[in-house]
């Protein structure tokens, strides 16, 4: 039996993520920001092939709120053997000049420090019960820098990337693995435009922009024992962009 920590996992990439783990075998505990109905849907998805699951609401910023979601998995499901850190926002969307301050602020505490906070928690825990392994969802913006859509955006994805690698090499010695999943396009509720991974399938060799579901087979990859020489690794699932 795994355990393993899924956070945004109430929506697209995280909701396909952990269903895909459900059906290699781990139960899920999934936190989710303020979809409830939609936590639950994605509960139910993982409760149907067999696995257990629990849905903790929180702020990923937050760090007693991260605590009290892995506190619950502990509680509920077992100790934690995975983390997959998947929450993130975009900010505000256009060009830098005309971003605001808060929009920036907040995606970078969710998305750089809340992956910090999460990770900083299950490194603790996996150090207590032998090691594990940490998957975060980073973005092929950390690499293309999405001019005139959202640079502060594709910042935070570098920081995510980097916390990889650095702590890939901090916590190996502790038996913990530490891998990064970098998207590109993703049929997902996560653009403003709900018609971008349309627009934009031309830019992209593989002719199309991907679905939820290619990105839980790599994440369910990274975490299981065939990865198990695969550490400070960004595996970029972006349909060649």
């Amino acid at each position: 039996m795994k355990v393993t920590v899924i956070t945004g996992g109430s929506r697209g990439i995280g909701a396909a993520v952990a269903l895909r783990l459900a059906h290699d075998g781990h139960d899920i505990a999934l936190g989710y920001r303020s979809d409830e109905a939609a936590a639950g849907r994605a509960a139910e998805a993982v409760r149907a092939t067999g696995r257990r699951c629990v849905t903790v609401a929180l702020d990923t910023a937050d760090e007693h709120d991260v605590d009290r979601l892995f506190d619950t998995a502990a509680a509920e499901l077992g100790p934690v053997a995975g983390l997959v850190n998947n929450a993130g926002v975009s900010g505000p969307n256009g060009p830098l000049a005309e971003a605001d301050a808060d929009g920036m602020r907040r995606a970078i505490d969710v998305n750089v420090l809340g992956y910090l906070l999460c990770a900083r928690r299950a490194v603790r825990d996996m150090t207590a019960t032998g090691g594990g392994a940490i998957v975060n969802v980073s973005s092929a913006a950390a690499t293309l820098g999405s001019p005139g859509q959202y640079v502060h955006y594709a910042a935070t994805k570098a920081a995510v990337d980097a916390m990889t690698v650095g702590l890939a090499k901090e916590v190996a010695p502790l038996g913990i693995r530490v891998n990064c999943v970098a998207p590109g396009v993703i049929w997902t509720e996560f653009h403003e435009d709900p018609q971008r991974p349309a627009k934009l399938a031309d830019t992209i060799p593989l002719g199309r922009s991907g679905r939820p579901e290619e990105i839980g087979g790599a994440v369910s990859w990274l975490l299981s024992d065939d990865a198990s020489y695969a550490t400070g690794a960004v595996l970029r699932v972006a349909g060649g962009m």
